[in-house]
């Protein structure tokens, strides 16, 4: 019987692997990559999967919500395995373009890059005396107060 903590199927639903990526992203950005895009090419696959068996008219008799968490979970598994063994090419497509993307530049190189443009503050202007009021305006006021009350 295997153990399952020495198993080396490493998921994207694993938040422990995930640390574990990061910090081998900063060692070896090139394993890295290749990583995420496995993992990325599995969840596309487990995706696509699920949205196949949805096509499919489910039957009363065998259908449950655990028989959809087990094949959901069987998914999973067999999308890993499937980009283990070479996959349909997503993560090869994927990796290939990320190491040539981080080749030609990187993305805290674009952005020393890009111009930093400063705001122009809008200036504020004080009038000298206060604006009148429009005579409408102050016979509107004295009418509305005038009725508030009921009392001429």
């Amino acid at each position: 019987m295997s153990d399952l903590s020495t198993t080396n199927s490493a998921s994207y639903l694993d938040f422990g692997a995930l640390g574990r990526l990061k910090g081998e992203a900063s060692r070896d950005p090139t394993q890295a990559v290749r990583q995420t895009a496995e993992q990325f090419e599995a969840y596309f696959l487990q995706q696509m999967m699920k949205s196949m068996r949805d096509t499919v008219e489910k039957s009363d008799l065998v259908e449950s919500n655990n028989m959809e968490m087990y094949q959901d979970l069987m998914d999973k598994e067999v999308a890993m395995k499937m980009v283990k063994r070479g996959g349909i090419g997503v993560a090869n497509m994927l990796e290939k373009q990320m190491l040539k993307q981080s080749a030609e530049l990187s993305t805290q190189d674009a952005l020393k890059l890009r111009p930093m443009v400063q705001p122009e503050a809008i200036p504020l202007v004080k009038p000298t005396e206060p604006l009148p009021l429009k005579s409408t305006a102050i016979q509107s006021y004295e009418l509305s107060r005038q009725t508030v009350g009921g009392k001429p």
